[in-house]
């Protein structure tokens, strides 16, 4: 077999232009394209006519509007159904090749160097955009449930190899449609859902290992607003949740299963998380976390009575056992009836807890309020009984009980 210069064969040398083609950005990618039908040798070319690969859309309104570099197109609903439309004519854009012709000018030599270039630049081109117009159709089929309502729990495990496989049953290729092309094709790319946000390509091929990560992290952020209700007692065991995942997903994991993905997403086990649970319940009603400085306190903070908590830098060997899941973790709690007032004493090392005052000299300190006419003084204690019981220790800050 003849071998370049490098020592490549012309196969294992066209697997790797192709490699670069699909690698392409997809602006360079629309520009190189354009360059070509703007070529001499392009506009010379009889043996040639550029059309659309059968069944791709274009659609004229994205083409000028500002988007994405990286976005390919968008899916739109269309007569109880979804489809895909380019955002550019050139990535739905075939070749077409009269075959005959260019074989007679091959056998008789009259093919010019600059054609052969050419031939080799539009074939890179069909490749290219057969693919992507197979991957899209093989996408919409395999995802539609989630496409058409953006709801993350409809997404249906697709690993590259398995869309692979797909595709290579479904649709007739100039190459192989392994998961490696295809992984180069979609790197960086997005489309436009039909709700107008942007999605990464890549979020279309989960596995099922990020399904059932995905799948337990709702389940658990959902025990909160339960146990608010009172709908449960207490947060779900490991077992509970493989029952409720086999229940809602038809998802069969064992306890083990289950544990090994809590250490993944960093989710405590049902003790630690009732524990947890105790405090953050009985902040219920607390404002957002706002920085703890004299412009803030002006604005947002209203001079009435109230409970507050400041969060607020520690040392590590200070930390509460909570504080490992904390970016700022509480150090103080504390009420006043009037809390812009106190809030500002701290600020200004006048209130008489110097310790405060040193953990708010960094100036990342935050505080969280939340207003009481009367009896502010017995919520604090409950709120400090409940932090104590919670995480075994008092903040560090509160010298004594209140």
């Amino acid at each position: 077999m003849k071998k370049n210069s490098n020592g490549l064969d012309a196969s294992t040398l066209g697997k790797i232009v192709l490699a670069r083609c699909l690698e392409q950005p997809l602006g360079a990618y629309e520009r190189s394209v354009g360059r070509i039908e703007a070529s001499l040798p392009f506009r010379g070319a009889s043996w040639v006519k550029p059309a659309s690969i059968p069944g791709a859309i274009f659609d004229a309104d994205l083409a000028t509007r500002h988007s994405a570099p990286a976005t390919l197109g968008r899916v739109v609903r269309h007569e109880g159904g979804l489809v895909f439309m380019y955002r550019h004519e050139v990535l739905g854009r075939e070749y077409r090749f009269d075959e005959t012709a260019i074989g007679d000018m091959r056998a008789s030599g009259a093919i010019a160097g600059d054609q052969i270039a050419l031939l080799h630049r539009l074939r890179l081109v069909n490749s290219r955009n057969r693919l992507t117009h197979a991957l899209m159709n093989s996408l919409l089929d395999a995802q539609r449930d989630f496409l058409a309502t953006g709801d993350p729990l409809a997404l249906a495990p697709l690993p590259q190899v398995h869309l692979s496989r797909r595709i290579g049953e479904r649709v007739e290729l100039p190459m192989v449609a392994d998961a490696g092309r295809i992984s180069r094709l979609v790197r960086g790319l997005a489309i436009t859902m039909p709700d107008g946000k942007t999605l990464p390509l890549s979020r279309l091929f989960p596995s099922e290992r990020q399904l059932h990560c995905h799948r337990l992290d709702l389940l658990v952020k959902s025990e909160k607003q339960l146990l608010l209700a009172g709908e449960i007692a207490r947060p779900w065991s490991d077992a509970q949740l493989a029952a409720l995942l086999e229940q809602q997903h038809g998802t069969r994991l064992s306890r083990r299963s289950i544990a090994a993905i809590r250490h993944q997403l960093a989710l405590p086990d049902c003790r630690r998380r009732a524990a947890l649970a105790d405090y953050r319940m009985a902040t219920e009603g607390f404002s957002a976390l706002l920085p703890l400085t004299p412009s803030v306190l002006a604005v947002h903070v209203p001079c009435r009575a109230g409970v507050y908590e400041i969060r607020a830098p520690v040392a590590v060997e200070n930390r509460c056992p909570a504080d490992a899941v904390e970016r700022l973790p509480v150090v103080y709690i504390g009420s006043t009836q009037g809390l812009r007032k106190r809030l500002a004493d701290h600020l200004r090392g006048s209130s008489g807890n110097m310790m405060l005052h040193r953990h708010l000299a960094e100036g990342r300190a935050k505080v969280r309020f939340r207003i009481v006419e009367e009896n502010w003084r017995g919520l604090e204690r409950r709120l400090y009984l409940a932090y104590r019981e919670t995480f075994g220790v008092p903040p560090p800050c509160n010298r004594m009980s209140p």
